[in-house]
């Protein structure tokens, strides 16, 4: 995504999603990891490079889901969003921000809807 940013500029999420071929749900986290490596801001519908003015919604968010986390052990995000009384999209984002400070792990658990079930390192 960050490529995509530096070589196209300016982006609507739409068009990133196209672009990068990743879904919704790594949209969100890789929003929120350049988010917390203060890359990445939005301005109106456009993402861009430049210093984050997401800190605030995504670091507050970033603390619900870790202490969601922390109480309740491995966890499906829509679990968390739901706990911590926030969106899932905010809880990708939160996902990300914290998978940059290397303080959870997720993995991948087939059922008859896939998830992804997260836990603290």
């Amino acid at each position: 995504m960050w490529k995509v940013l530096n070589t196209r500029g300016p982006l609507r999420e739409e068009v990133l999603l196209n672009t990068t071929k990743i879904t919704e749900d790594e949209l969100w986290a890789a929003i929120g990891w350049l988010a917390r490596e203060d890359k990445i801001c939005r301005e109106n519908s456009l993402y861009k490079l430049g210093q984050t003015n997401l800190t605030p919604k995504i670091g507050a968010d970033a603390g619900k889901v870790w202490n969601t986390v922390a109480k309740q052990g491995e966890i499906d995000i829509s679990t968390i969003a739901k706990t911590a009384q926030i969106t899932e999209v905010d809880a990708y984002a939160a996902l990300g921000w914290l998978a940059r400070e290397n303080k959870v792990k997720c993995k991948r658990v087939k059922a008859k809807v896939p998830k992804i079930k997260v836990s603290l390192k």
